[in-house]
């Protein structure tokens, strides 16, 4: 009697572990190729996301539609924003990883700013009424921190082929395309190393809601009021 009590215990914890790898391995295909969470580290995002917020990246919106001007995108920084990173050990490397994996922390070298430049434009801080201009006319840019300038650092730069030049929403606090300028490739990120668009806030609960893409129709010329 006490063996026929013992083995569906045995068996059930032999369930439980089962599940809890298919459940491992079913999320691990759906976040590599559809739909993956992200933790924001900074408020170099804000107001469109704030230090903490956990978001909803979909794989493939892109694959449908290409990357246009004015879209947030999370990217693999390596070769490109990864400089802006100290580096660390292969051991903190992967705690990282897990952090990522759980939701708690940022990917080591990924990164969600605004398409600001899309490959061929020229992008130039700034004109007379000082805003930044995409060839040669005024950006429209109603996401940007209330308070801050379109950039305090002058530039102007040819976004080359296949890349992209990206800046916070909250400019004042980004650490963005402008801040490697003198770095290889110049701060202009390959199409290539982008791995998604945030499609919703998914936490904390009180901000749960959806990520809209903006209008196509993002670079407007300006008339004097600003319209």
């Amino acid at each position: 009697m006490e063996q026929t009590k013992r083995q569906p215990r045995k068996l059930g914890w032999r369930f439980v572990l089962l599940a809890v790898v298919l459940a491992v391995l079913i999320s691990g295909v759906v976040r590599s190729i559809w739909l993956d969470v992200y933790f924001i580290p900074s408020a170099s995002m804000e107001p469109l996301f704030r230090d903490g917020d956990r978001i909803l990246v979909s794989r493939t919106d892109f694959q449908a539609e290409p990357v246009r001007r004015g879209d947030v995108v999370v990217f693999d920084g390596r070769g490109s924003f990864a400089p802006l990173n100290s580096g660390n050990g292969p051991v903190l490397e992967a705690l990282g990883g897990l952090g990522h994996w759980l939701g708690l922390s940022g990917g080591e070298n990924t990164y969600v700013k605004r398409v600001v430049g899309l490959p061929g434009d020229r992008v130039v801080c700034c004109d007379e009424g000082g805003q930044l201009t995409v060839n040669g006319k005024p950006l429209h840019e109603p996401y940007v921190y209330d308070g801050d300038a379109p950039s305090d650092q002058k530039f102007s730069v040819t976004v080359p082929a296949g890349r992209l030049w990206l800046m916070g929403d909250h400019r004042s606090m980004s650490a963005d395309s402008r801040s490697l300028l003198g770095a290889p490739g110049g701060g202009m990120v390959p199409l290539d190393r982008v791995i998604g668009r945030p499609v919703r806030i998914i936490w904390p609960l009180d901000r749960f809601t959806a990520v809209p893409r903006p209008s196509a129709a993002t670079v407007t010329t300006m008339n004097k009021n600003g319209q």
